[in-house]
């Protein structure tokens, strides 16, 4: 389906209604870059919030775009329903990181198991930096490095450093979708990784990001919180910004729509039983 910014699909309102609680608890956090900045510019015709009378609304980050980036995306072994997961993922999108994304719903048979096989414990998240041989649990931690390591040493946002106010706003807005995004279902592995764009604070992504969960489905997590410059590298993709957006190479197929994006997945990745059908006397 064509984008439709702001627009909810029929029979979608509850859904998008219950994601955006976590949003609002978190006041935003992982919605913005580190750095980032709105002007009122000349247009150039790339991309902007909106446009007016030949301006238009600007949003940047001169930080970001000077961070050090990783040659190799790092991996992150998480689950949508966890609240220390969300806290990493927070800190990823400010950091305006992609990272590989490894579902681990509880009772999924494979990335589950590969992350206690790695770590020794069965304890989520988990971070492999395969670029300095890292590997830690304990969301603090793992926030607390890649702000070291990919955050020019800058300060850790104080919506991630209240401790257990953190932690508990985090896990009231999971709560609003109790669940969801926890528990696998049966699915079909791709043989290459699904690419997902989003960032955390839009409850559209939030929608679809469950379902890649519950399925155990591996994505590229593009993040593209506001005032990421990735934001142009999607409009020149695509012809237009818009979020969630996922790329399936294996079936080549490309959507916008949180809501077109669930029934694909849904449609395509779920293995479904089916029964034996006799063809012979035995």
């Amino acid at each position: 389906p064509e984008p439709k910014r702001f627009t909810v699909a029929d029979g979608q309102l509850a859904e998008v209604a219950t994601a955006s609680v976590s949003a609002l608890l978190r006041l935003g956090s992982g919605g913005l870059v580190l750095g980032y900045n709105v002007s009122l510019t000349d247009d150039d015709g790339k991309y902007a919030v909106t446009r007016v009378g030949g301006r238009k609304v600007q949003e940047a980050s001169a930080e970001v775009t000077g961070l050090k980036r990783p040659a190799v995306p790092l991996e992150l072994y998480e689950f949508e329903g966890c609240p220390f997961c969300k806290k990493v993922r927070e800190a990823i999108c400010t950091l305006d990181l992609d990272v590989m994304v490894y579902p681990c719903p509880k009772d999924g048979p494979t990335w589950r198991e590969k992350a206690i096989s790695l770590g020794g414990k069965k304890q989520f998240p988990y971070l492999v930096d395969p670029n300095t041989g890292a590997a830690m649990y304990e969301s603090d931690d793992i926030i607390a490095y890649l702000f070291k390591e990919y955050g020019n040493g800058s300060e850790v946002p104080l919506a991630l450093r209240l401790g257990a106010l953190t932690t508990i706003t985090c896990a009231l807005g999971t709560a609003a979708r109790p669940g969801r995004g926890n528990y696998y279902r049966k699915s079909r592995q791709p043989a290459q990784p699904l690419v997902f764009w989003g960032y955390e604070m839009s409850p559209f992504v939030k929608l679809a990001r469950e379902t890649l969960a519950e399925l155990e489905l591996p994505y590229l997590y593009r993040t593209v919180a506001r005032g990421s410059p990735k934001r142009q590298e999607l409009l020149d993709k695509r012809g237009t910004f818009q979020v969630p957006y996922l790329e399936d190479p294996n079936e080549g197929v490309y959507l916008f729509e949180s809501s077109a994006i669930v029934d694909y997945l849904n449609k395509v990745r779920v293995r479904v039983k089916t029964t034996k059908r006799m063809c012979a006397c035995v």
